[in-house]
């Protein structure tokens, strides 16, 4: 093969790959689905349906004020645990959302959370990080305060 044959092979390799490999508007709005579904899981009392939002797997890590919880189902259990009552769980609302593209496959999300309860109303900001599994795209890190 020339080096001018092999050049074009690697430029049409190239643009495949970025073309594969490109957060568009439409994956963006699919975050902002998930962050959507979410906020109407928790709403309901789902926590169940608000982890479907979180890429099942060891790796997935929350990271809270005081805490660092590893794990998918390790997560799951931390929720329940923390939120076992529909008072606990109170009303969530996400807001001041921000989505930095890092790649192809991997989308920072930065926001706002308040949780409104009948006896307060704790707040806080959080970062994730989105990453496109086979099922869409799913948190794999939230760093929540």
């Amino acid at each position: 093969m020339s080096v001018r044959a092999a050049a074009l092979v690697l430029l049409v390799a190239t643009q495949l790959f970025a073309a594969q490999h490109h957060v568009t508007k439409k994956d963006l709005a699919a975050i902002r689905e998930v962050l959507d579904a979410q906020v109407a899981a928790w709403n309901r009392g789902d926590v169940d349906g608000y982890m479907a939002g979180y890429a099942p797997g060891d790796d997935t890590t929350f990271v809270g004020t005081d805490t660092v919880t590893r794990g998918w189902k390790t997560v799951r259990d931390r929720y329940k645990a923390k939120y076992d009552t529909p008072a606990k769980m109170g009303t969530l609302a996400f807001s001041d959302l921000g989505f930095r593209p890092l790649g192809g496959d991997d989308v920072v999300v930065t926001g706002a959370w308040l949780l409104t309860r009948a006896t307060d109303t704790p707040r806080g900001r959080f970062t994730l990080i989105f990453h496109r599994v086979a099922a869409g795209w799913r948190i794999v890190y939230d760093h929540s305060s």
